[in-house]
């Protein structure tokens, strides 16, 4: 990338924490809103399959916001909070400003949910409901949703900006940034297979197509079109150039084909210690689908509030 400001933009995964917080609290089953707002859940599933129904795109948004929000100091909503007087909020971090989207999803499901159950569902609980249901009506596995978080009353700019590994990272620095959060370098490959949706920003893989020699050349030359070597920062370009609308395994093939689109995805094919479970995923969907969904939910409870902790926000983008 040109400058540290480039380095910074396009971010999958987070690897800030909070200390007064414990790294996986104990959340409750599925079940949590059985009888404190029995249509929740539905309410919510109707919400994505509508909204991932009129763009498959917001599918791949809505899982990125659940990380985004979980990966800066826990699962707790910070993202979704707007700036006050008092803090900085989060949407306009390196990682987010013209890159996280689907916030009015959430804002519509919220008021939904709200007029069902006002002060009781909670907009981190709905941030770890949808990316399960996203994933879902794109192709993939259902997960029980640990339920139970409370929401944030400050979010961190600094956090979001300074504690996030790069797409220009190497695999060694990927495994550790995911071994600070708990994760196995396993899990860190599977959650990488989020990549399977979604697309990235010019910017985020430019250098990549231009200066990179581990990369497939027709690969290159179909992408430069669409991002040239200067200009065009926010043009964009699928994450997985075969089915970037299906939850598959398509991503991990490509990468074994040198068509991984960010530096950091190829670094997972790169002849180092993971070459051996990418090839595996890209032979066996299931496993994939099965291992992303476990490391969702060990993901779903990084540091959460929970107790008397935070508090149930009636508007997500605000603290009451």
């Amino acid at each position: 990338m040109a400058s540290n400001t480039a380095l910074k933009i396009c971010f999958v995964f987070f690897v800030c924490s909070i200390a007064s917080r414990p790294a996986l609290a104990q959340l409750s089953n599925q079940n949590y809103y059985a009888t404190r707002c029995p249509k929740a859940l539905d309410t919510i599933k109707s919400a994505v399959k509508s909204a991932v129904a009129k763009e498959a795109r917001m599918g791949a948004s809505l899982l990125r916001l659940h990380f985004h929000d979980c990966f800066v100091n826990g699962c707790d909503a910070s993202i979704l909070l707007d700036d006050t007087a008092n803090f900085t909020g989060e949407k306009t971090a390196f990682p987010n400003v013209n890159s996280a989207r689907g916030f009015n999803v959430i804002d519509t499901i919220k008021s939904k949910v709200e007029k069902l159950c006002p002060g009781v569902v909670s907009c981190a609980d709905i941030l770890a409901v949808v990316a399960r249901d996203s994933v879902v009506e794109l192709g993939g596995r259902s997960w029980q949703v640990q339920l139970g978080r409370r929401d944030s009353t400050t979010a961190s700019l600094n956090a979001a900006n300074t504690n996030l590994p790069a797409p220009t990272l190497n695999l060694s620095a990927l495994i550790t940034s995911f071994s600070n959060k708990g994760f196995t370098a396993k899990e860190m490959v599977a959650l990488s297979g989020s990549h399977t949706i979604g697309q990235a920003r010019c910017v985020t893989f430019r250098n990549r197509l231009y200066n990179e020699n581990d990369i497939s050349s027709s690969f290159a030359t179909s992408l430069k079109a669409q991002c040239p070597s200067s200009g065009g920062d926010n043009k964009l370009s699928p994450l997985d150039i075969t089915s970037p609308t299906s939850f598959d395994s398509a991503y991990f093939s490509n990468l074994v084909s040198q068509k991984g689109l960010l530096h950091s995805d190829q670094q997972l094919f790169s002849g180092g210690s993971t070459n051996a479970q990418v090839t595996t995923y890209s032979k066996n969907l299931d496993l994939f689908k099965n291992d992303f969904a476990k490391a969702m939910v060990k993901m779903g409870g990084l540091s959460p509030l929970t107790g008397s902790a935070g508090q149930i926000r009636t508007n997500c983008k605000r603290v009451n």
